[in-house]
């Protein structure tokens, strides 16, 4: 028999976005020291979810684990430009020293930070080889970034032999198939309502189901989410990026969403495009 999985509930949440839920259900006992790390992973990783990146910077000192130390990098890289220079150089120095280079944290973390920098080829470098679930959703990502949905496919296949009802796989399927678009928008947004009925609504999952529906057409139902989720979290940068998107198909004002978009994620690509990219949505 299976031992029970005691991070099911604080992974489950992090993974659909609700981080705070996360923490609340992170006061578990008796785990083993790899477990105990995991926990502390996710909490930290958490906390940077919600733009308390200084509270991990002070929390994880230097004689913490390898997988912690590679979240405080995370932190790090997204706590002002200055930084990135010397995290990305830090990371690659981790990366080649054999002692550590292998860790399953270290690598995935290497991965979203070059899949921030836009450097996908050296993300794949150090996700590639997968390991865990997910890593292997971080590379559906890279993949679709890429314009490769037949590789990110592949990644999907091994996640669903692997376990085809994990949150992850099922995430993972909805990507894809809202990469690939057509006849598959409808069923991305299946799996979007359905997480959201067996777990819970969270602003992950309602962008999800509002860029669905932006495809298929559904403006207004599209609105009605967006605004859902803006209350769940009023400076969550998809949100506000889609209600824009969604405001100028809808011929509605959308210079209060850039604004604040602008304002608290001044490096989002739609910030960065600028007023052509709100021209070219029309």
């Amino acid at each position: 028999m299976a031992a029970p999985d005691h991070l099911f509930n604080l992974r489950n949440n992090f993974y659909l976005g609700a981080y705070q839920a996360a923490i609340n259900s992170s006061n578990v006992n008796n785990l083993s020291p790899d477990d105990a790390t995991e926990r502390d992973c996710l909490v930290h990783r958490c906390y940077i979810a919600l733009g308390q990146l200084q509270f991990v910077i002070s929390e994880i000192d230097s004689s913490a684990a390898t997988p912690l130390q590679a979240v405080k990098l995370l932190a790090q890289y997204f706590s002002s430009p200055e930084n990135k220079e010397s995290t990305i150089s830090s990371l690659k120095e981790w990366l080649a020293d054999p002692a550590i280079g292998n860790n399953s944290t270290l690598r995935l973390i290497a991965g979203i930070v070059f899949m921030h920098e836009q450097d996908y080829n050296e993300a794949l470098k150090h996700t590639n080889a997968g390991g865990t679930l997910e890593l292997h959703a971080l590379n559906v990502q890279i993949f679709i970034k890429m314009h490769r949905s037949d590789y990110a496919e592949r990644q999907l296949r091994v996640m669903q032999q692997i376990d085809e009802d994990h949150t992850l796989t099922q995430l993972s399927n909805a990507w894809l198939n809202l990469a690939v678009g057509g006849s598959k928008i409808q069923e991305a947004y299946l799996i979007f309502q359905d997480l959201s009925e067996r777990y819970q609504s969270t602003s992950l999952l309602l962008n999800g189901k509002a860029v669905c529906c932006m495809h298929m057409g559904n403006f207004d139902e599209a609105e009605t989410l967006l605004v859902e989720a803006l209350n769940k979290d009023a400076r969550d940068p998809e949100t506000l990026a889609n209600l824009v998107v969604c405001c100028l198909h809808l011929g509605k004002p959308s210079s209060k969403s850039f604004s604040q978009l602008k304002l608290s994620h001044p490096d989002h690509v739609l910030v960065k495009r600028g007023i052509s990219s709100r021209r070219e949505l029309r």
